[in-house]
Order: C-alpha cells, then sequence, then structure tokens
C-alpha cells in the first residue's frame, strides 16, 4: 500500500515538473520573438533628430545607439529614461553618445 502511494506521488510530482518546464519553455519562446522584432531605426532616429541644429551627425549617432539598443526615446529630447540602454551608451570622453 505505501509502495503504491509513493509511486503515484511520484508521478504526479513528474507531471507538474514537465508542466512547469513547458511553461517555462513557452515564455522564453514569446520573449524571444519580442526581442527579434527591430525598430525602424531611420524613422525613429529622423524624428529624434528633426529639431537638431546638426542633423547629420544627429542621425549617425543615434542610428548607432539604436541598433546596439533596438529603442529609441519619443520625442525630439529627452525621456532618456524610456531606453536605459540608450542612455548608459558614452563616448571615449565618458559624454552621452546618443542624442
Amino acid at each position: 500500500m505505501a509502495l503504491s502511494k509513493l509511486i503515484l506521488a511520484s508521478l504526479l510530482a513528474l507531471l507538474l515538473l514537465l508542466h512547469l518546464v513547458d511553461a517555462h519553455q513557452s515564455v522564453q519562446e514569446q520573449m524571444q520573438g519580442s526581442l527579434l522584432q527591430q525598430i525602424d531605426c531611420n524613422q525613429a532616429c529622423g524624428v529624434r533628430c528633426s529639431l537638431s541644429s546638426h542633423p547629420n551627425l544627429c542621425e549617425r549617432a543615434c542610428g548607432t545607439c539604436c541598433q546596439r539598443c533596438n529603442c529609441v526615446p519619443p520625442g525630439t529630447s529627452g525621456h532618456q529614461g524610456m531606453c536605459p540602454c540608450y542612455a548608459r551608451l558614452t563616448t571615449h570622453d565618458g559624454k552621452r553618445k546618443c542624442p
């Protein structure tokens, strides 16, 4: 009797473990799918640099940042906190790289 309860408990534990592994894989697949979607850096940087006094320089720097981070903050300036990776990138001098 005790052996059959042990077997039953083991089977239930195994089924629970399999269910958790399947759920974990589903979540990872969803995250990878959303990470693979690239934003249109040319359009995003065009908007970001539209009011810049040096639009070509701005778009070049923004394009590099966008390619690395797959994110450009909304608007023409500020809002750096919406793209933490974009805000962290710096030049060799320690200044912000991204406009």
